[in-house]
């Protein structure tokens, strides 16, 4: 049985199975998976590359675990964005599940995200939101059009 957690865009934790990497990408709904791993190589965070960011929230939930779990603080630790499945890898490197052991560590290590960690996450994350809100409206303004331009395209 591979058990992995599904950090959901909404932000709910799922406990669910995962099998493979195609089981991975279905998670996530993409197939583009990148992966980085913890701090102590226990623990594998699986994502797509948000190649259209501003349709994609931030999972805060999925970027405090990747806090909690690495040696990135709270202003460098990358914003995950969309699904994300925390899993683990065998001897070989093959996609494994987590032991109930693994789980309780990341309970534990959950709750090491500080005060601080906290409000510096909510700074990157408004700031994020703010910027993508700024790189839509930039998308739907229409540009402007000069004077002599409109009548050169009636001509």
């Amino acid at each position: 049985m591979n058990t992995v957690l599904y950090f959901s865009p909404d932000g709910p934790v799922y406990e669910t199975r995962a099998y493979s990497r195609a089981d991975i990408a279905e998670l996530v709904q993409n197939y583009g998976l990148e992966s980085l791993t913890s701090a102590d190589r226990r623990f594998d965070f699986w994502f797509t590359p948000s190649t259209a960011q501003c349709e994609r929230k931030v999972n805060r939930s999925a970027t405090e675990m990747l806090l909690a779990t690495t040696g990135f603080n709270a202003k460098t630790v990358p914003l995950l964005r969309g699904g994300v499945v925390l899993a683990t890898h065998d001897a070989d490197g093959d996609l494994d599940g987590l032991s109930w052991q693994q789980l309780d560590l990341l309970i534990k290590l959950s709750s090491t995200i500080t005060g601080r960690d906290d409000r510096v996450l909510n700074r990157r994350i408004a700031r994020d939101e703010r910027r993508q809100q700024r790189n839509n409206n930039a998308e739907v303004a229409p540009l402007p059009v000069r004077a002599g331009q409109q009548h050169a395209a009636r001509h």
